[in-house]
């Protein structure tokens, strides 16, 4: 999953500095509005709030704004829905997006124009949710982990599948059914994580050279511009020299 990871740390570099930071904070209202929605506006009792809660934490939203959010979300929910979508980028490279919409014309219709000018396609659902599997993805600063050892025993015993360091933080992968159980052991250890979500993660990677791969990425960009476009997932392997290209 290096290939996947690597790209979702360059993102959250780039989005604490850039105007990606208010389509972050846009996408986490939203989560934290369905979530109340579907669940009641206590954290303690509905899980997917709390982490909703917890990740706009991570995301540096100040605690007036996610306060705001559960109470606006308690008194006048919206009419969001989850949607999601699938296509193919060029070379085959396989895209599953994850929306909320209050519109889905409007969101498939942009989704459809980003694929068609740029040279992929939206595909039926199902085309490409068999090459992905549901993961949980949990990203830890290095610094707030005081003992590395003691702490990988932890996680490791509490269900997690894969640690993977790379540079500033700690990539704990877990399966569907532990992501709660590390979850839980991380508040255990008091130690907060800057994001935990569950992610699709393709089971194989694609390689394209240095200019197909970064054109790809340009249309991953794109998409995840779009205010209804909670997340996008592929399975085109991201090498450092790709990541260079596109940073510079």
């Amino acid at each position: 999953m290096s290939g996947h990871s690597k790209w979702s740390t360059i993102k959250r570099k780039k989005g604490a500095q850039d105007a990606k930071r208010s389509k972050i904070f846009s996408s986490l209202v939203k989560e934290i509005d369905i979530a109340v929605r579907e669940g009641g506006a206590d954290p303690e009792s509905n899980p997917r709030l709390r982490l909703a809660i917890a990740n706009a934490k991570g995301a540096n939203m100040p605690k007036d704004n996610i306060e705001r959010a559960v109470n606006k979300a308690n008194r006048d929910p919206s009419d969001l829905q989850e949607v999601t979508y699938e296509g193919y980028a060029p070379n085959g490279i396989a895209v599953f997006i994850e929306s909320l919409t209050d519109n889905n014309q409007r969101t498939v219709g942009n989704i459809r124009a980003i694929f068609n000018k740029r040279g992929g396609n939206l595909a039926t659902n199902g085309s490409v949710g068999f090459l992905f599997e549901r993961k949980g993805i949990i990203t830890v600063p290095k610094e707030r982990i005081s003992d590395k050892e003691m702490f990988e025993l932890e996680i490791i015993d509490a269900g997690a599948e894969d640690l993977d360091y790379e540079g500033e933080y700690l990539i704990i992968t877990t399966s569907l059914e532990t992501f709660g159980k590390v979850r839980k052991q991380l508040e255990a250890m008091e130690t907060e994580p800057e994001n935990a979500e569950l992610q699709r993660i393709p089971m194989e990677y694609k390689q394209l050279d240095t200019e197909d791969a970064v054109k790809v990425l340009r249309i991953i960009e794109e998409l995840e511009y779009d205010d209804d476009v909670q997340n996008v997932y592929h399975n085109l392997d991201v090498t450092d020299e790709v990541i260079r290209a596109m940073e510079g």
